[in-house]
């Protein structure tokens, strides 16, 4: 049987758990990559090098998310996120980032029991010279299904 989440329930999946699917559009193509995420008060916190998604993401700032929590085929949970992207600079980036990495740390500890020191140890991403862009997704609705035998 599927059934619709309520919103509390979506609320919780997004707020355990950190990987998603971000889906953007570039040069009129939909796009749909996995990213690290952190969920805290309606917004989800990300951050990623300049390039690709940022270009397509500045041009077109409406994006989506979807997060799953897969058991079996006929047991899952499922939320996709509609919201609007926007780029943080300064220092509420730098701020935004400490509260992603401090984030990820705890779900990371709770779920998989793991102790992490750095953001690079759970990013694909190692940043040296460059600063990293933060961005936040303004969540402007969201949906969630169930599936339960």
């Amino acid at each position: 049987m599927i059934k619709n989440l309520t919103s509390k329930d979506c609320d919780f999946i997004l707020s355990h758990n950190y990987i998603g699917y971000l889906s953007y559009i570039y040069l009129d193509k939909p796009y749909t990559v996995p990213i690290t995420y952190f969920f805290k008060d309606n917004t989800i916190i990300c951050y990623s090098s300049n390039g690709h998604k940022i270009n397509a993401m500045r041009k077109h700032p409406q994006v989506s998310l979807q997060v799953a929590s897969i058991d079996t085929v006929s047991e899952w949970k499922s939320v996709l996120v509609h919201g609007v992207y926007k780029e943080i600079e300064g220092s509420e980036a730098k701020a935004l980032l400490h509260e992603f990495s401090l984030g990820i740390k705890d779900i990371i500890m709770t779920i998989e029991q793991k102790d992490l020191d750095y953001i690079s140890e759970f990013s694909a991403k190692i940043y040296k010279e460059e600063t990293p862009i933060v961005f936040i997704i303004d969540i402007e609705g969201m949906t969630g299904k169930l599936r339960r035998n």
